[in-house]
């Protein structure tokens, strides 16, 4: 990575990414909900996604705004 950006592009690319991922944990939340019981290897899948984009969410959140977000242990 070569490129150089001022802090103002950076928070814009972070909150880009934030976007990206709350779109992608609903969409994988609305997967696991459709599978429901009925197909549970996949729900169980989109559970792990839907996880992952929500310790994204997590991470970013608390980069964008420092200090606001409670700890989880």
């Amino acid at each position: 990575m070569t490129d150089v950006v001022d802090s103002d592009e950076l928070m814009r690319r972070i909150q880009r990414a934030r976007a990206y991922a709350v779109r992608e944990e609903r969409a994988w939340r609305a997967r696991g909900d459709e599978a429901g019981p009925t197909d549970p290897g996949t729900a169980r899948d989109a559970d792990v996604r839907r996880t992952a984009y929500e310790v994204v969410l997590r991470v970013l959140d608390e980069i964008l705004t420092p200090g606001r977000h409670p700890a989880q242990d």
